[in-house]
């Protein structure tokens, strides 16, 4: 058994921001491909603590070539295991949590145990800058609106930054405007030269820019799209904060629609209020496989759903598997499991 802390694999994966983007890209296709098994992901939620959970993501992802143009990995299989708890971030800890089980397809046995919030956070936001490439096309954006000023948008502004050079332009949202401010201190050097701005409204912040990344703990949706250019690209990676009207007004793309139609997402909610589901018009690996073509119509907002799935964690989870292997990192446990047969 190989374990891999947080430090390993932050260093892993450090600097390689373009190279994960590919990853993921490469694990959509897959999936769209049907070389993945995606159960749904199971929810661990506590009877007197509504905020609380901890959800399990098994997956199964095929083998592909890997970003540098060498041969991927073999074929992998798993678990992610993450904790959400609001609450910690008011003590000073992070709010999520996660570790990833890998297992060997000779034997079924547990391989590899890798601390996974780097990880968790660094595949969602490959996933979103992902997202913004297909969805903004040849638009090029200079500014770019974070709501929500935590760990995954963070991740979200290094992946765009490094994806998109063109922006220049950060505009903030918390609704706790100190968060604005720790995050303007700590972060906004991911994007060389840029212009800070911190709105104390919502809608103030939506109007800024082209660009929007929601990544909130947000539980129901609270806000619309009304405040934002025309033909703005929304990235909902905390998927609860945008009303029913807002996601039927909008130009909607998923990475799973079976996924993103449960837990009371705002996608779930305008599946339950419309009987069906014609409002998504296409996922992530449709649009890379050319399967399905995006034709937005002037004015109306595209908005990117992504649920997250477990494919994702175990592209990024075989690379830094396979490269701490190559590196000699990690601490090998070499009496893990029984000696023989019980």
């Amino acid at each position: 058994m190989l374990i891999l802390g947080h430090g390993a694999v932050e260093g892993l994966l450090a600097g390689r921001e373009r190279e994960l983007i590919d990853l993921v890209a490469d694990a959509y296709t897959a999936h769209d491909e049907g070389r993945t098994s995606l159960p749904h992901s199971v929810f661990l939620r506590f009877p007197d603590r509504p905020k609380d959970r901890i959800i399990g993501l098994p997956a199964y992802l095929g083998a592909s070539a890997a970003a540098d143009g060498e041969q991927g990995g073999e074929d992998v299989a798993g678990m992610k295991w993450i904790a959400s708890f609001p609450d910690n971030v008011a003590s000073g800890l992070q709010r999520a949590s996660a570790a990833i089980l890998l297992n060997s397809l000779k034997n079924g046995h547990p391989e590899a145990l890798i601390e996974a919030s780097m990880i968790s956070a660094r595949r969602t936001a490959a996933s979103a800058a992902l997202g913004a490439r297909l969805l903004l096309g040849d638009r090029r954006p200079t500014g770019v609106t974070l709501v929500g000023c935590g760990v995954i948008n963070r991740e979200v502004l290094r992946f765009l930054a490094a994806d998109r050079p063109e922006l220049t332009d950060l505009t903030l949202y918390d609704s706790d405007p100190e968060r604005a401010r720790c995050f303007a201190r700590d972060n906004a050097r991911l994007l060389p030269g840029v212009k800070v701005r911190r709105r104390d409204r919502l809608d103030e912040a939506l109007a800024d820019h082209d660009l929007v990344s929601f990544a909130t703990t947000a539980a129901t949706p609270h806000t619309g799209l009304a405040a934002c250019p025309p033909s703005a690209v929304v990235l909902h990676v905390s998927l609860r904060d945008l009303t029913v009207p807002a996601i039927l007004g909008a130009h909607n793309v998923v990475d799973d629609v079976d996924h993103v139609c449960r837990e009371r997402t705002s996608v779930h909610l305008a599946e339950q209020e419309t009987g069906g589901r014609d409002f998504i018009e296409a996922g992530v690996g449709a649009l890379l496989r050319g399967r399905a073509v995006l034709r937005p119509a002037p004015g109306r907002p595209l908005v990117f759903s992504p649920f997250g799935l477990g494919v994702l964690d175990l592209a990024l989870a075989r690379f830094v598997h396979d490269k701490a292997r190559r590196c000699g990192i990690g601490t090998v446990v070499s009496d893990f499991l029984p000696a023989r047969a019980l």
